[in-house]
């Protein structure tokens, strides 16, 4: 998560384009480390709609600007909501990740997340969202939620479990500790690590090799590994934005952000 005070955006805070039946959507806020407020989030599952329903579109790519893929939700954002007790700063962001996981995973068309450097929080849940993760050999994963107070969310307790089990995702929640993208691949979080500077390439090939198949049998066969969750889901991520609001409104929470800006360790009390 990031902690520098939030700038004016520069540009689109999603850039896309598209080539070959692909869409590649790119997090544009490098200067945050790509953390997600409101405008973000919200982009990312519009831009997500749209490769949806483009008939063009046959692969969709997610990956980040800058040096890292997502490094979570905006700790600005949240800590200037808490600070007022006004969970309607937190709940649209929760709410527009809601919407881009399941799109992501019940779309037709399959998504590559491209990760280029850290996926912590919802960044790394994002990321799992897709069907497919190819990481940098820099990039590290973590469910840092812990070390603010916060509950996860944006479908990583429904992502998560389905990858590594849930002994070892209990751990990766409970700790909120990242680790390297050689341990992410030995855990089946992502398909195959490469270095930074092949990552693109790596993508590229992969997301045409399946552009260019059939595809109405790979949309077929997605319907058939994801397309009956979408109740499951839906369900899961509900749970998840009521738990997130209830965790907001802790004194947790509050200690947990005061202690990640003042870089000090958190002495939470349960409350």
């Amino acid at each position: 998560m990031s902690n520098a005070a939030p700038p004016v955006p520069a540009g689109p805070v999603i850039l896309t384009s598209q080539r070959d039946g692909i869409a590649t959507l790119v997090m544009n806020r490098p200067d945050r480390l790509n953390a997600l407020n409101n405008e973000l989030s919200t982009a990312l599952n519009e831009a997500l709609g749209r490769a949806e329903v483009d008939e063009s579109v046959r692969v969709v790519v997610v990956t980040g600007a800058g040096r890292a893929f997502c490094a979570g939700g905006d700790l600005g954002q949240i800590r200037a909501g808490r600070e007022k007790g006004d969970h309607t700063q937190l709940e649209p962001l929760l709410r527009a990740g809601m919407q881009a996981g399941i799109r992501m995973r019940t779309m037709a068309k399959p998504v590559i997340a491209a990760v280029n450097g850290v996926a912590a929080g919802a960044g790394m849940n994002v990321a799992l969202g897709a069907d497919i993760r190819i990481a940098a050999e820099e990039a590290g994963f973590g469910q840092n939620f812990a070390k603010v107070g916060l509950f996860p969310d944006y479908g990583g307790t429904f992502f998560l479990p389905q990858l590594v089990g849930p002994s070892r995702a209990a751990e990766m929640f409970y700790t909120g500790d990242l680790i390297t993208a050689q341990a992410a691949l030995q855990m089946g979080i992502v398909n195959r690590v490469v270095p930074l500077a092949q990552l693109e390439a790596e993508v590229g090939a992969l997301a045409r090799k399946i552009a260019q198949g059939p595809p109405l049998a790979i949309r077929a066969v997605k319907k058939v590994l994801f397309g009956d969750e979408k109740a499951a889901l839906e369900a899961a991520l509900e749970r998840e934005v009521q738990q997130q609001l209830i965790c907001f409104h802790s004194e947790d929470c509050s200690e947990g952000i005061r202690a990640f800006f003042e870089k000090r360790a958190p002495n939470f009390q349960g409350r």
